[in-house]
């Protein structure tokens, strides 16, 4: 699987060292290097990527601006000299934050990352259905670590604004990361899982005990939605 990126740096030096790093990894391919974020966004809107590596501080339009504005495909490492932006980019969902000067082995790491997070959620058409038996965890930050979780032990999942809590058999307490549920719903396979309510997706294989219209887990009760009922029914159907 080979991963289109770009870069965007008003950093002459900071550019070409990315552009070098890149140039040594396999599964990397350059699509594009922008000097500034207002040509970035014509030119990544008109030539998607799958991967930006992208500065911050920039004039006009800064990087986490810019960020906002890339299709929902793009998955976004920041890079940049300045420790206090962390917090912001992961509350945009970033896969990972680079500080300069960034390492080959830092830079490696973010390219392994994007690349485990692509095989996960984005299989070919043909695949599809091989992919999605044989597909057996999923990566999730939290608290600044990509973390492995088995989707074997996974009970339900809570949406909370703009983090989730996933709820496992073999911890009393949730997985908290910064995702929104569709987000969530789009990674998980939906052969496995199901969403009942706008704020929960459950595991079909996990549910042992529907009670007014509401699934039990143990003494927490998840309600099924209005606008879930029709799909929720077809599922128990069959």
């Amino acid at each position: 699987m080979t991963l289109k990126c770009a870069i965007v740096d008003d950093e002459p030096l900071a550019v070409e060292l990315l552009v070098s790093y890149v140039a040594k990894i396999p599964f990397m391919e350059l699509a594009g290097k922008y000097s500034n974020a207002i040509d970035a966004m014509k030119g990544l809107s008109e030539h998607p990527v799958d991967v930006v590596f992208l500065d911050i501080q920039m004039p006009d339009l800064n990087g986490l601006e810019l960020s906002k504005m890339l299709p929902e495909t793009t998955r976004i490492v920041f890079t940049t000299a300045f420790q206090q932006y962390a917090v912001d980019s992961y509350r945009l969902n970033a896969l990972d934050y680079l500080t300069k000067p960034i390492s080959y082995v830092n830079f490696l790491e973010a390219c392994s990352k994007a690349l485990q997070w692509f095989k996960l959620t984005h299989p070919s058409e043909a695949a599809a259905p091989k992919q999605e038996q044989e597909m057996k965890s999923i990566f999730v930050k939290s608290e600044y670590k990509l973390l492995q979780i088995d989707l074997d032990k996974i009970k339900y999942i809570e949406g909370l604004k703009d983090y989730v809590k996933i709820y496992t058999e073999d911890s009393p307490h949730p997985i908290l990361s910064l995702m929104n549920m569709k987000g969530m719903e789009q990674m998980l396979p939906a052969s496995r899982f199901i969403r009942v309510h706008r704020s929960f997706i459950v595991q079909k294989s996990k549910i042992r005990e529907i009670d007014r219209n509401r699934i039990v887990f143990g003494d927490v009760y998840i309600p099924i939605g209005d606008s879930y009922k029709q799909a929720f029914q077809d599922f128990i159907q069959k």
